[in-house]
């Protein structure tokens, strides 16, 4: 993802740009703008980091960064669509604006996204049509429709660089059975420290950050269309595809099996 067009966000005329990367493996440099953003996925799954926060995009919905909030974005994903619109920031918008989050997207608004596929670049009142468009797009974000949070796990993400060089680690070997035990072994310190750098810098335990990571990687497999859900939970760390399942359904709301369906857009 080239970062140049962030210059050209900023232009005062620039009530829309529009900036699509079809392209998969997106990369940003921490940045921030004076326009808010919506960022959609299509075909894997997006990391946002804003401030402390690690937040996960899926497919088929969308995140609304507020102006001024400062993020990057990256994605492994070789197939992943991102679909990139800036906003600048109207008199007396509604509340929903000034919020970070994650949405589901239905299909008039998933619609609405790809009609503007070939769109790109600044979107001013000369451009008509266009412009109207972008105004009705952005109007039916704030529907109840799309209230519903559809996918409920975003957690701080170490800065710290050792709990960073540890973070890499769990990722990198989710299908072991990665007890907070043997991960403090790993690194050469007492479970008690390790224990005690995730509560003091990031404000949550060891089991319910592993969780997280474990969970989200299930998702980009599930998107991968490889593997049933038996060598998923297996592959992320699970004995048995019943506890799996119980955790997924916890975390997520709904058993693994429709949110695979609801992902690939088929429901």
């Amino acid at each position: 993802m080239n970062n140049s067009h962030f210059k050209a966000v900023e232009e005062d005329d620039a009530e829309f740009y529009i900036y699509h990367v079809l392209t998969g493996n997106v990369t940003t440099e921490i940045h921030y703008h004076s326009s808010a953003q919506l960022v959609y996925a299509e075909g894997g799954i997006v990391h946002v980091f804003t401030d402390q926060k690690h937040w996960y995009l899926p497919a088929r919905c969308f995140m609304w960064i507020p102006a001024g909030t400062p993020h990057y974005i990256f994605s492994t994903s070789p197939k992943v669509d991102l679909y990139n619109f800036y906003f600048k920031k109207e008199e007396n918008e509604s509340g929903f604006f000034d919020e970070i989050n994650i949405y589901s997207v239905n299909n008039l608004l998933r619609e609405m996204i790809f009609y503007t596929k070939d769109w790109d670049g600044k979107i001013t009142k000369n451009d008509t049509s266009k412009y109207y468009f972008l105004k009705a797009l952005k109007g039916v974000l704030q529907e109840k429709k799309h209230k519903h949070l559809a996918f409920p796990i975003q957690h701080p993400f170490p800065k710290d660089e050792t709990l960073l060089k540890i973070a890499r680690y769990i990722h990198a070997n989710l299908e072991k059975p990665l007890t907070i035990e043997s991960t403090a072994k790993e690194f050469g310190m007492s479970t008690r420290t390790l224990s005690r750098k995730f509560k003091e810098i990031l404000g949550m335990n060891y089991v319910r950050f592993l969780r997280a990571l474990r969970i989200t990687r299930s998702l980009e497999l599930m998107l991968e269309g490889k593997y049933n859900m038996y060598e998923i939970a297996m592959m992320v760390g699970y004995n048995s595809l019943s506890s799996f399942s119980n955790i997924f359904k916890k975390v997520i709301g709904m058993a693994p099996t429709e949110y695979q369906h609801k992902l690939r857009g088929d429901k």
